[in-house]
Parts: structure tokens; sequence; C-alpha cells
């Protein structure tokens, strides 16, 4: 509730200023916060992943105490860096529990974000029955009404769209819950979040969103490192996608840094994001499985750019300007 009247007596005092523009917001699972005290923020992680498929899957087969015991000291390793918010992209049929996620919120401090969709990547293992035979509208209404009623009879909602495909050609189901994802943003101003399988699937996700009215800059392109052409990156992030760089680890530091020395050439690091794909606990796995923590890119990563000549203004834009932008809440809509 807290955060809740923080944002509306912003709000309030921007129509008492006259300001031209509501001010952004991002929503987190205890409620809407201001851009402003988002700080820095870690765009792609996972706390809980179920990988048994969407017709097996259910609450019953891991224990919340468990789950947070094994990630809460993750979370608080993490919140030392300075970080100050984690968004969870595990999405619905794959791991999703809200009410830990809240509960972990609250116990560690930080900001956490959850995510509305249905993730197609995988062979399609993880998209429920619905996708096989409703229309991208009826999918939409469903995520709509998560945005507006909150998640798995929660008072929690959304606060962005998590899609998945394998690399292109996107499959049918792949291209409807594109279609459901774009009707959706129109509908919340959540920014989609898109797992490619590559460049094409990438494209393919924009082409599906443009002709629907959405700006570029409401999709983030995900694993995008998953492409090997590194032009693939200028083309979409000089049409406005976000570029996510979302596998940093200890192992492939190098890699990484040269990923962003290319945007940064480029004069396109105010269209990158970073990130590490890390976590979580495993559901299945003995007593969550290896937990991998959080906080490589500010350990190892970061200072690896610096060494490349990378300034602060550069990494404040990587770690604080650019989530904030990308994660704000508001339609984007498309324009010839």
């Amino acid at each position: 509730m807290p955060n809740y009247i923080h944002v509306l007596s912003i709000l309030s005092a921007c129509l008492i200023l006259g300001c031209k523009e509501p001010v952004s917001h991002i929503i987190t699972v205890t409620g809407p916060v201001a851009v402003a005290d988002m700080g820095i923020t870690l765009p792609h992680e996972h706390i809980m992943v179920d990988f048994i498929g969407a017709d097996s899957i259910r609450p019953g087969r891991y224990h919340a105490d468990s789950v947070v015991a094994k990630a809460l000291p993750f979370l608080l390793e993490l919140k030392m860096t300075g970080c100050q918010t984690l968004i969870d992209c595990t999405p619905n049929y794959l791991g999703r529990d809200v009410s830990i996620l809240k509960r972990l919120s609250r116990e560690s401090g930080m900001n956490i974000i959850t995510n509305t969709g249905y993730y197609g990547a995988a062979g399609q293992k993880y998209l429920p029955p619905q996708v096989f035979t409703e229309s991208a509208e009826q999918l939409a209404d469903r995520w709509i009404n998560e945005y507006k009623h909150g998640i798995d009879g929660t008072s929690i909602k959304p606060g962005f769209i998590k899609l998945g495909a394998d690399a292109g050609p996107l499959t049918e189901e792949q291209k409807k819950i594109m279609k459901a994802g774009a009707i959706t943003h129109l509908q919340t101003g959540l920014t989609i979040a898109v797992h490619s399988g590559d460049g094409n699937a990438a494209r393919e996700a924009l082409e599906i969103f443009t002709a629907e009215g959405l700006a570029p800059e409401a999709f983030v392109w995900v694993h995008a490192q998953n492409e090997k052409n590194f032009d693939v990156y200028k083309e979409m992030a000089n049409k406005g996608v976000w570029v996510e760089f979302d596998g940093v680890s200890t192992e492939d530091i190098d890699r990484y840094v040269s990923l962003l020395k290319f945007m940064k050439e480029q004069n396109l690091l105010h269209r990158t994001l970073i990130s590490q794909d890390a976590g979580w606990y495993h559901v299945g796995e003995s007593g969550g499985g290896k937990f991998n923590p959080f906080t490589t890119v500010f350990t190892e990563f970061i200072p690896a750019l610096r060494k490349e000549g990378f300034t602060e203004d550069e990494i404040e834009l990587l770690i604080r300007k650019n989530t904030a932008e990308a994660f704000a809440v508001r339609i984007r809509k498309f324009e010839d």
C-alpha cells in the first residue's frame, strides 16, 4: 500500500504543477514504484524455474519456505552491490509463483518485477492448451485480466509481458502469442520481452508488433547474444528495439565485453541492456539444485568494462537509465 500512496502523491503533484506527461512508474510485486526509485536494475534473472512442462506443472511440486530459504541469501548479496531492482523472467507454466516473489521482495528489500504472457520456445513445451484453441484476442484478455485484477487470485500484478520463441521462422502458435502480446501492450503499456532463438525470430516478432501498431521501443530482444551476426544488433537497435545481452557469466566475460564494445562503437549503448539469466531454485532437483549468484555483472563484468575504457556515465546508462526507460509502464505506439 505505501508504494501506491507514493505513486499517487507524485501523480497528484504532477497535475498540480501542470506536467504534460504522467509520471513514469514500474509495477513490482509489492505495487507500483516511481521510475526514479527503480535504481540499478538487472533486467533478466530467475528466482525459481520448473522445467517439467505445461501439462504437468503444479504448485505442490515444491515448498515455498524452501525456495525462500534458498534464494534469499542471493538477493541479500545482490542488494549489497547497490542493485535495487531484479526483473524475474520466469513465465507462467514454467515456475512463476508471485506469492514467493512477494515474500522475497519484502524480506530482501529488493524491488522484484514479475510478468504475464506465455513462453513458446523449447519446442512449445511450456505453452498451455488454450494457446492451441483460443484466438490472440482471447489470450490477450487473460493477460490483461492479470494486469487489471492480479495473478492467480492475488493482488500482485505483472510489470511486463514475457514471450518466447525458438529460432525463426515462427510457428503459428508463436505468431499468435506475439500478436496477443501486442494487443496486451496497447491496453496496458507493459513492455514486451521476447526470448528469441535468433535474429530471424526477433525480426518476425518485430514485424508482428509494428503491424499491430506497437513502436519498436516496446520490445526487448531477449538473448540477443544467440545471434552471431553483429549487424543484426545494429539493425534492430537502430529501429528502436532494446537489444539485451543477458548471459553474462564468469566464464564468458570477454565475449560480452566484445558485444558491448561493438554497441559502443556503433553509438548504440542507449539501446542496450545487460543481465546474467542467473539463479535459480530448480524444482525437481535435490535442494533446488545449484543457484548461480546474481552478482557477476557487478563483481566481474563492470570492472572489465572499465578496463576497456567504458566511462561511469556509460555504465550508469547500462545499469540504471536504460532499464528504467525500457520497463517504464506506458503505451508506445508505432508511427509510420
